[in-house]
């Protein structure tokens, strides 16, 4: 069963190639371009990935690269966010942006009969943003009521205090606050985007029923306009490696329970299929996970548990989270250290490898069914520095590996008891 899926997967990914990454030439600047080509739809897609332009390198003003993609999304200073809104919705196109934690993202989408005026329209926003001082106050107004709206956000709380002590003395520490987005500067704004969006760091990535050559040329006439620039910087970071604890005490009826450790990983091309077996197995799988097993099934202390690693360019570290009752909740935070002990010290069953292989083999073709997804998973393989078609590579990995290799990768990664614990519940009451 399990060679029936490895073969169609593979099958499948035949009529799904997409060809190596293509550079373009504009103002001596070598651009990377990833495209496919499908008809399922008449329609096109253009994504601009500009490396730098996301909250890693907010400096002290958090909260910038977020508020810098907000005004982006509030039209061209010309014709302003309402007649520039207009001319979209007429013409059914999308133009969104977005900032992540290395990137800036601005996405267009638009019919295959619109794709003139949808890039005479990014070309607009990109010449032209909407620097005005109305525009900023809307959009900082904005961004404070939905972080005054995340006051009694239980989850929310408890992540963002991991953060702080998992990513200490990082960037990634760091989260927007009311007085950090009341700082933020119209000058801050145009001078992160002017420094952002340049041709030393925009990736392209498009796909649809278009044209690769004319569009091409179309995307190279609006990227000159933009300054050569220089590259972003790149950042590397490890999560704590000191077992911390942060509670907070609030009016709940349940206990908020967040944790994470380190994960160090060197090498995500020959390693990173192996992170993804031994996440399956410990803690990301749902139902038949160790820790969904051991907490749930067994001993009914939460609804759901769970724990991943994350392997990334910037940072690698494992996280999870359950949430329980106040009365069980010092229960459920040491049967997570003995989880994760026990995991470390004596790996999986053939049983476990066996479905962890037969889930993520048969899970690919999922995530292959949109064109979006598909250039996702390219662009991301591009981004972390690997083969473009990596997401087939690592399906031979996984089918190949043994049950001694994999145990002697989870025994080694002691570092995943290194626990941070961010909790919260509410303050016992003295009896009076």
């Amino acid at each position: 069963m399990m060679k029936f899926l490895f073969t169609a997967i593979l099958f499948l990914g035949v009529f799904m190639q997409t060809k190596a990454i293509e550079y373009i030439k504009i103002n001596h600047q070598e651009i990377p371009v990833i495209f496919e080509y499908s008809q399922v739809i008449p329609a096109g897609f253009i994504r601009l990935s500009f490396l730098g332009g996301g909250s890693i390198n907010d400096g002290k003003l958090s909260g910038l690269s977020s508020l810098s993609a907000k005004l982006l999304n509030e039209g061209s200073k010309s014709l302003g966010v309402i007649k520039f809104s207009e001319e979209l919705d007429k013409r059914a196109i999308s133009l969104h942006s977005t900032a992540g934690i290395e990137t800036l993202n601005i996405e267009l989408g638009f019919l295959k009969e619109q794709q003139k005026e949808a890039l005479k329209l990014l070309q607009e926003l990109l010449l032209d943003p909407n620097y005005t001082q109305n525009t900023l106050e809307k959009i900082k107004q904005n961004a404070i009521n939905t972080l005054l709206a995340k006051e009694n956000d239980f989850d929310y709380i408890a992540n963002k205090n991991l953060s702080t002590l998992l990513f200490k003395d990082t960037p990634l520490a760091k989260n927007p606050t009311k007085e950090s987005l009341e700082n933020i500067t119209l000058e801050d704004i145009k001078n992160f985007i002017q420094e952002n969006l340049t041709l030393a760091r925009v990736i392209v990535t498009m796909g649809g029923d278009i044209d690769e050559k004319q569009t091409l040329q179309e995307i190279k006439n609006i990227l000159s306009n933009l300054n050569t620039g220089i590259k972003a910087q790149t950042h590397k970071y490890e999560a704590n490696p000191n077992k911390e604890e942060i509670t907070t005490y609030k009016e709940t009826q349940q206990a908020y329970i967040y944790f994470g450790a380190p994960f160090y990983i060197s090498n995500l091309k020959e390693d990173s299929y192996k992170a993804k077996i031994l996440s399956f197995v410990l803690g990301a799988s749902g139902f038949g996970s160790r820790l969904m097993e051991e907490i749930r099934v067994k001993r009914g202390l939460a609804y759901s548990a769970y724990l991943r690693v994350n392997t990334g360019k910037i940072i690698s570290y494992a996280s999870g989270y359950l949430q329980t009752k106040l009365d069980n909740q010092q229960e459920a935070i040491s049967l997570v250290k003995e989880i994760v002990k026990e995991f470390i010290q004596n790996g999986i069953t053939q049983e476990e490898l066996d479905s962890a292989k037969q889930f993520l083999l048969g899970n690919e073709p999922l995530k292959k069914e949109t064109l979006s997804q598909r250039l996702n998973t390219k662009f991301q393989n591009f981004y972390l520095g690997l083969p473009i078609d990596f997401d087939q590579i690592q399906l031979e990995q996984i089918q190949d590996i043994s049950l001694d290799t994999i145990n002697s990768y989870i025994k080694s990664h002691v570092e995943l008891n290194d626990l941070t614990f961010s909790i919260l519940t509410m303050e016992e009451k003295d009896n009076e």
